[in-house]
């Protein structure tokens, strides 16, 4: 039940879909007695899609997220593990076609080659099953292992946890299968965007784990005064960094984050 609220609130939490709603909600009263609200809500409406996709705005909030956690530093020799998050895959296209069908985090799983042929000895956990409210066909664990058994890892070093659908899921099914012991050093592979929250959420989990960040979507500093050249790029990035925005606040305020904003 709390999977499906949050799906359906995370709708009108993302900005493109909340922007688009004021503004149709705007051109429906404008057929109406209240069509100076109508003109008020489309403009708004309009004025903030424009806003949110044409200007640096998704790179400004982004930025943050990114830049929260450094690149990991090999300097402390190798790890024991290696748990690598799902939303690099989608499913229920990988089950009609046949073939893992990578999305644009597919860096998280590509990543997970080179770290396999530096550490032979890691154990690799993929936790990914489908997060999708509609159309949930298929797990995203079944076509990664597929896709590492083709880089050639062993398929004794590879644990697939296919049950998760949010991070919170991800931090509580991966302990249970890595049981990490005292000592042991983890890595936790996934965007840079997402660290600060699946870092949070693991430690409140007592799972602890090595910022592996990947998929970066900025430059850096340079982004945050570069103008999008196509509107759905802004909003997908505005949406993107919004989504993370709303995740630390709501984790949080339920407990089942370690910080509001984890740091290193």
């Amino acid at each position: 039940m709390f999977f499906i609220l949050s799906k359906t609130l995370g709708f009108f939490a993302l900005p493109s879909n909340l922007m688009a709603t004021i503004a149709a909600l705007g051109a429906v009263l404008m057929f109406t007695r209240f069509r100076r609200a109508g003109r008020f809500l489309a403009t708004l409406g309009i004025a903030l899609l424009l806003l949110a996709g044409l200007s640096p705005l998704g790179n400004v909030l982004i930025l943050p997220l990114e830049q929260r956690f450094p690149p990991w530093d090999a300097a402390r020799g190798a790890p024991a593990g290696i748990v690598v998050l799902g939303g690099a895959i989608s499913p229920d296209v990988s089950v009609v076609r046949g073939t893992p069908a990578l999305t644009d985090a597919a860096e998280r799983l590509t990543a997970v080659a080179e770290l396999a042929r530096k550490y032979p000895a890691a154990r690799i956990v993929f936790s990914g099953g489908n997060a999708r409210l509609l159309y949930a066909e298929g797990s995203e664990a079944e076509f990664a292992l597929r896709l590492f058994e083709s880089f050639g890892i062993a398929r004794e070093r590879l644990v697939a946890e296919d049950k998760s659908r949010n991070t919170e899921q991800n931090a509580l099914f991966s302990k249970q299968l890595a049981d990490p012991k005292p000592g042991e050093r983890w890595l936790l592979v996934t965007s840079a965007y997402h660290m600060p929250r699946a870092i949070g959420i693991f430690r409140r989990a007592g799972f602890a784990v090595e910022a592996y960040p990947v998929d970066w979507r900025t430059r850096g500093r340079i982004d945050l005064v570069m103008p999008f050249d196509t509107l759905s790029g802004g909003l997908r990035r505005t949406d993107t960094a919004v989504r993370e925005w709303v995740g630390l606040l709501a984790y949080w305020m339920t407990d089942q984050s370690s910080a509001l904003f984890p740091a290193p």
